[in-house]
């Protein structure tokens, strides 16, 4: 027998024992003793109670089975899920490896590419090189000993220029790339005497050659800086003919002087065509002149505006209009408008009068105060001369 089948038969009597003791009436002492009918009805009920429970029982059972095997079946799926789980996962991490080796394999193959490119391009540019002193070697004749690079179509940069943008990482391959097939190895493996002598005579006459071509080289550059300083100093004559011819400075043209500074954004669609005074005045305190300016102009405007305004008369109050005094006569109707006028200018010469007093008063004020303090600072110095004299004579 099995744990599980101990353990549902130990359930099995504990809950007919429970339903036994329930449904078990309560029995008094004096009754159904001796009773054939009472004890046979009791025996029908427990029987009836037996295979209640019974039935009870085995449907309990069969609704155990079945959640046994549903839970084995839920349990043999879930392991067939890691099974498959983990095989993808498997599968997955074999293609990435794989896709990491492609890309690995793809990035050497270009990288070997672009060498083999540049390699074959720097063998090209040696080629030409060499073409280009031979010719220069063979046609000994005068002229302009310098020629201006064109620029590419494509990148819009002459090959000086990306030359210079190159990284110093670059510039060391190429260099090395360029040695690589400028050096050749000495094969001198099983050389006796006669042929290693040979190949040192060849070595030394390929030495002298190469100095010949450096110093030739030396000697053309030091003509090329002659000739442009030849040129820049041409130009810088033309330029002074120039500005004398307009009336300037001699030196105006010939970037003596700084030039205009653009103040303004570049995305404006005014230009500014202020001089380099005008725009250095602005960083100088000058704005804010301008900004007094536009200020007294803009005051200037709304005022003429005011004094232009449409004046409307006060409605009158119970007949009469305010500010009018008892017993005067009816004025016209245009004369009220000038008659109020009148009253504001003399207003307004009444509060400059004032205005006048009271700075006559408070210069009088101060006038007063400053007789004051001299007529205090005499007593003060009459004073401590008084004590001097008493001192001297007390010293006596």
């Amino acid at each position: 027998m099995s744990d599980d089948e101990e353990y549902t038969s130990s359930e099995e009597e504990e809950v007919v024992e429970e339903t036994r003791e329930e449904t078990k009436p309560p029995q008094t002492p004096a009754e159904g003793e001796g009773d054939p009918e009472f004890i046979k009805r009791q025996d029908q009920k427990r029987s009836d109670l037996d295979e209640q429970l019974k039935e009870y029982i085995s449907e309990w059972r069969k609704q155990r089975a079945k959640e046994e095997d549903e839970l084995k079946k839920l349990k043999e799926k879930q392991a067939k899920r890691k099974i498959s789980r983990a095989e993808e996962e498997q599968k997955m991490a074999q293609r990435k490896k794989e896709e990491e080796e492609r890309r690995v394999r793809e990035a050497e193959e270009k990288k070997q590419r672009e060498i083999e490119e540049k390699r074959m391009r720097l063998e090209e540019a040696e080629k030409k090189r060499q073409a280009m002193l031979q010719a220069m070697k063979d046609k000994d004749k005068k002229g302009p000993n310098f020629t201006i690079a064109k620029k590419e179509a494509g990148l819009g940069l002459s090959s000086a220029a990306m030359e210079r943008n190159k990284t110093k990482e670059q510039l060391e391959e190429e260099k090395k790339i360029s040695l690589s097939f400028r050096i050749k190895p000495l094969a001198i493996e099983g050389f006796n005497e006669g042929k290693l002598r040979e190949k040192a005579q060849e070595l030394w006459e390929l030495i002298v050659k190469l100095e010949t071509e450096k110093y030739d080289l030396e000697e053309r550059q030091k003509r090329q800086d002659y000739d442009l300083k030849e040129l820049k100093e041409r130009q810088k004559q033309q330029l002074r003919h120039k500005a004398l011819k307009k009336g300037l400075d001699p030196e105006a043209l010939t970037g003596k002087y700084p030039p205009k500074i653009q103040v303004a954004s570049k995305y404006e669609r005014r230009v500014d065509t202020r001089s380099y005074d005008d725009k250095k005045k602005l960083f100088e305190g000058g704005y804010n002149t301008v900004y007094a300016e536009t200020l007294e102009k803009t005051w200037q405007e709304r005022q003429e505006r005011f004094m232009q305004r449409t004046k409307s008369k006060l409605p009158k109050w119970f007949g009469e209009r305010p500010g009018k005094k008892a017993g005067e006569p009816e004025t016209p109707e245009g004369e009220e408008d000038a008659k109020a006028d009148e009253d504001i200018v003399e207003d307004e010469d009444e509060v400059e009068e004032e205005v006048v007093e009271e700075e006559d008063e408070e210069a009088e004020e101060d006038e007063e105060e400053e007789e004051e303090e001299e007529e205090e600072e005499e007593e003060e110095e009459e004073e401590e001369e008084e004590e001097e004299e008493e001192e001297e004579e007390e010293e006596e």
